[in-house]
């Protein structure tokens, strides 16, 4: 499944389906990142209903009236069966008053959607029911998720992982969409056949990318182990939370930051800058929302292993978004699922720039232990540095070498690899006190016995 529509003439129509269970605030905050999910996307979001409902699990989803509303906002295309069936109690229908104010109010002008968008997960008879009633193209909050990533993904394995999990969301669609009559349902002519192929040919698609997946999850194993020996920061955090713009800043790289949801979705690894002896590496992570596809959090525990492999986690949190707390415990969520639990950690309350003096000092007496930041003020950049730095070095043991002078090449590598904190010049040696990791002064050990 695909999003056809040109993105640049797209309006979109939001739905969100209150429950006993999803309403409130949490409905609300949830509309409005959806809205910000299809901005990504290029399309329009036009406006927004809501109805509250007792599940989201009916056939058409909506009661027939809201659903014949909604048509007409979508200019009648479809067919909406107004019949109620045989034995079927309708239940009574509620329009949802809560404002939206991130998205347009419910008042639309007539006919100006082109597609529907709903704010939860929607069966594959769900799906195909309310396009037949509607006229429009219809999308799950899922389908639009992996459609962002899908023209996100950039390296070899986002791009795998990706396809992984859409194929997984197209296959039962395909069962659907494959059988559109009777008599494809009943094995009469080729349709059958036709679907049958459709089917064979994602399973072989599947299985060839979970391989070719596997080597390349082998391969970035490798490259983790290599730097196993090296103290590592990961930056986790939701999407859109401001990692990107931080990681460009301790790094002095040109790692991409945009003002949109999952604007990064491969692990980028940097040295921290300015650069340290021993070097200290840093990564940016995918962000994280709520409701993420579980294909998707499954496709991306390799992308996440940075996460588990890092010495230090630095939480980065958009402390501007009031819902950032929310966000947290989603981040926490995701996290707790790929085994990262012990690690160092250290919340970040970013984009402070956009916070005022009352509103920083609050946060700050909320959370004591945490770091205000923006990633455009070079003195945070410098506090974070500093940071970093310590916890590093707090890990690091202190010992003394000896180096006689006739030991070419020590000298440079112990400069290249480790901190040097004294040298001492004695008639024969230098006496040297360095801080390193264990790896390292194990190997430089190694080699001094063998001179």
């Amino acid at each position: 499944m695909q999003l056809t529509a040109k993105a640049s003439r797209t309006n979109a129509l939001l739905i969100s389906i209150c429950t006993p269970d999803f309403k409130g605030d949490e409905a609300t905050e949830s509309l409005a990142e959806l809205a910000r999910l299809v901005t990504t996307l290029g399309f329009k979001v036009v406006g927004s209903q809501s109805q509250k409902q007792s599940s989201t699990k009916k056939i058409n989803v909506l009661g027939l009236g809201k659903l014949a509303e909604i048509a007409h906002l979508t200019g009648n295309k479809g067919e909406v069966n107004t019949e109620v069936e045989a034995g079927e109690v309708l239940p009574e229908e509620e329009v949802d008053e809560t404002p939206f104010s991130d998205i347009p109010s419910d008042n639309l002008p007539f006919a100006c959607a082109d597609v529907v968008v709903f704010d939860c997960d929607l069966s594959p008879s769900q799906l195909r029911n309310v396009e037949n009633q509607l006229g429009v193209e219809v999308f799950d909050r899922t389908g639009i998720i992996i459609e962002i990533f899908s023209r996100h993904a950039r390296t070899k394995t986002a791009k795998l992982q990706v396809e992984i999990a859409r194929l997984n969301y197209v296959a039962p669609r395909l069962r659907e969409t494959s059988c559109g009559d009777k008599e494809r349902q009943m094995g009469k002519g080729a349709g059958e056949t036709t679907l049958e192929l459709n089917r064979r040919k994602v399973r072989d698609q599947l299985a060839d990318l979970k391989r070719e997946l596997v080597s390349v999850q082998d391969e970035m194993k490798g490259r983790r182990s290599q730097r196993a020996e090296l103290f590592c920061v990961a930056l986790v955090g939701y999407t859109n939370a401001g990692k990107s713009s931080l990681m460009r800043a301790i790094t002095g790289s040109d790692v991409e930051g945009e003002n949109k949801l999952f604007a990064t979705l491969d692990t980028t690894v940097r040295a921290l800058f300015p650069i340290t002896q021993p070097r200290i590496l840093v990564s940016d992570t995918v962000g994280f929302i709520k409701k993420l596809p579980h294909d998707l959090v499954a496709s991306f525990h390799s992308t996440l292993a940075e996460a588990h492999d890092a010495s230090l986690l630095l939480y980065v949190v958009d402390a501007s978004d009031p819902s950032f707390r929310a966000q947290l415990d989603v981040v926490h969520g995701v996290l707790e699922e790929v085994g990262v639990e012990d690690s160092k950690k250290l919340l970040i309350l970013n984009k402070s720039d956009q916070l005022s003096s009352e509103q920083q000092q609050a946060l700050m007496d909320e959370f004591p232990e945490a770091m205000m930041t923006s990633a455009r003020d070079p003195a945070d950049i410098s506090k974070l540095h500093k940071y970093i730095v310590a916890i590093a070095q707090d890990e690091m043991i202190e010992e003394e070498i000896i180096v006689p002078y006739t030991a070419n090449g020590i000298i440079g590598e112990i400069r290249s690899k480790m901190s040097v904190t004294k040298e001492e010049y004695e008639s024969d040696h230098i006496k040297i006190t360095v801080r390193s990791n264990a790896i390292d002064l194990a190997r430089l050990k190694k080699r001094m016995q063998s001179l």
